[in-house]
C-alpha cells in the first residue's frame, strides 16, 4: 500500500489560521482550531485515501512539521482551554521517548459521521512525529464536539508556548 501523499507548511504568526484539506470535515475544523489556538499559519493537505490513512497521515505529516520549531525554541508547553461546557488542559514537552497519555475515552462515540478515534489517532501521530510527550486531560464535559473542540484548542495553547522562544530574563541580559 503507498503512503499517503501529504502537503504541510507551519509558521508562527501574531494570529492563527489555517488552510487544511484531510478529506474530512471533522478533522479539519479541529486541526483549524488548534492553529488558531497556537497561532500558527497552516497549511495541510493530504491526498484522498481511507479516513485511517488520512487521520495518520495528516498527524505524522503536521508533527513532523513542528520538530524543529520544538527543539530550536521552548519545547515545553501547558494550557487549560474552555469550549462552551467542556475544559481540557494539554501538557507537553519534547521527549525521546514520545507518547500520548490522555484520560479521554470516545472509543464508541460518533462525531460528523466518524469515529472520534480519529481525534487520538491524530494526537498520537503528532505526538509521535513531533517527539513529545503529550498528556491531555477531560476536566468536564459532556458533548463531544465541544470536548474535541477543547482538548485541540488545549493541545494547541500548549504547541503555542512549546514553539516560541523563551524569553529572556533579566539577570541573562
Amino acid at each position: 500500500m503507498p503512503e499517503t501523499q501529504t502537503g504541510v507548511r507551519v509558521e508562527l504568526a501574531r494570529e492563527g489560521t489555517a488552510n487544511v484539506a484531510t478529506g474530512l470535515p471533522v478533522l479539519d475544523h479541529l486541526v483549524g482550531e488548534l492553529a488558531g489556538t497556537a497561532r500558527f499559519r497552516l497549511a495541510l493537505e493530504v491526498a484522498p485515501g481511507s479516513a485511517d490513512e488520512a487521520v495518520a497521515a495528516a498527524g505524522r505529516a503536521f508533527g513532523g512539521s513542528l520538530r524543529g520549531l520544538l527543539v530550536a525554541h521552548a519545547g515545553r508547553g501547558w494550557a487549560l482551554v474552555p469550549s462552551d461546557e467542556a475544559l481540557a488542559s494539554a501538557a507537553l514537552e519534547r521527549d525521546d521517548e514520545p507518547r500520548l497519555v490522555t484520560n479521554v475515552d470516545f472509543s464508541d462515540q460518533r462525531v460528523g459521521g466518524l469515529s472520534t478515534d480519529v481525534a487520538s489517532r491524530f494526537l498520537e501521530e503528532l505526538a509521535l512525529a513531533a517527539g513529545l510527550n503529550l498528556h491531555v486531560r477531560l476536566i468536564e464535559g459532556a458533548d463531544p464536539q465541544h470536548v474535541l473542540a477543547a482538548i485541540f484548542k488545549a493541545v494547541g495553547a500548549a504547541l503555542g508556548q512549546a514553539c516560541r522562544p523563551v524569553p529572556e530574563s533579566k539577570e541573562e541580559q
